[in-house]
């Protein structure tokens, strides 16, 4: 359920609303817009419906949300959110650009790495301290080292660094290097890990789990944005389908969707829908194009020696080509088009 406030209500009108709505035992969650506030109202909507809700001073009218993920929808939400990481902005028509090794491996590579892809416009730097991997036996991250490296890459360079956290015992460890959290398609559903990570407010990358619609995905936001998190950025990485030739199947027809689905920013993670080099940049184009707000890719300097995922690693060369080729790009803008009444 949703209030939407008379326009040039006064404030004290706005906070009585919000204080009426937990006096009745349910969550008030305002949004300030440029002309008029609304309130979101979570908890029982049998219950709520039976209150007075229109005879609140101030309230203009009340609108029933029919879709699960209340507090990422638009309806709770109307304007994009822009998240501020330092001094990048994400979302909105601001783009982030993040790109580093899949495992920080040593710190000369990932200083190396990190200046060659800021001086081709990349804004934030990604890097995996611990790393999920199939194989047991496989590399699993350098842990604390590989998180010092991380924060010795942003005294460098200047950029915010993003990383994978994957376990709740890694909070504190993690949250003391790293700007941006990143949360992998393994612990998409997590919902123990979500709601321990919603608390904390550090903002988080969200990519989505192997085999989950969309729906789904935004659920998982939900247990987020519930524990009171609100700067989530969704990454959509592709999912496991018939199709063997690529490592996975990364439907870009999402990316509209779900901007239009949520106020949040969304950002593709092509190196890991293809899983193979020639691949990476004409999805990752594609994805920018069809109006993404940004990508996380993987660049090593020297593929052949990375100890995790080498093939589909861009080199530093083929970086600058990507970012050079988005200059002057004619994106998609969906949102325009809604505005014709479409």
């Amino acid at each position: 359920m949703v209030l939407v406030m008379k326009a040039g209500c006064s404030q004290e009108q706005i906070d009585a609303a919000i204080a009426q709505i937990e006096n009745w035992g349910h969550k008030a969650v305002p949004t300030q817009g440029e002309h008029q506030t609304i309130i979101g109202i979570l908890g029982d909507k049998d219950d709520i419906l039976d209150k007075p809700l229109l005879a609140i001073p101030g309230v203009a009218k009340k609108i029933e949300i029919s879709s699960s993920h209340k507090l990422a929808s638009r309806s709770f939400h109307p304007m994009d959110t822009v998240i501020t990481i330092d001094n990048v902005k994400i979302g909105s028509g601001h783009k982030a650009y993040i790109a580093g090794p899949c495992s920080i491996d040593t710190e000369e590579i990932a200083i190396e790495t990190a200046k060659r892809v800021k001086a081709a416009g990349a804004n934030m730097f990604r890097g995996g301290a611990f790393k999920p991997r199939t194989s047991p036996y496989a590399f699993q991250g350098h842990g604390e080292d590989g998180l010092k490296i991380l924060a010795n890459v942003k005294k460098e360079t200047g950029l915010p660094t993003v990383t994978e956290l994957m376990s709740i015992n890694q909070i504190d460890l993690v949250y003391k290097y790293v700007d941006v959290i990143q949360i992998g398609a393994r612990n998409m559903q997590n919902f123990n890990l979500l709601k321990e990570i919603g608390k904390l407010g550090k903002p988080v990358i969200l990519k989505n789990s192997i085999a989950c619609v969309a729906s789904e995905q935004l659920m998982s936001v939900e247990y987020l944005m519930s524990e009171g998190l609100k700067d989530i950025i969704l990454c959509l990485r592709g999912v496991r389908s018939y199709e063997k030739v690529f490592r996975n199947s990364l439907d870009l027809a999402l990316i509209p969707y779900l901007q239009q689905a949520t106020h949040l920013p969304v950002i593709v993670d092509s190196s890991h829908a293809v899983g193979k080099r020639d691949f990476v940049m004409p999805l990752a184009f594609g994805g920018m194009a069809m109006g993404a707000d940004g990508f996380i890719l993987e660049v090593h300097p020297n593929p052949a020696i990375a100890l995790s995922d080498g093939d589909q690693a861009l080199l530093p060369d083929d970086f600058d080509m990507l970012m050079d080729s988005l200059k002057g790009l004619k994106v998609w803008d969906q949102k325009a088009y809604y505005k014709r009444g479409k």
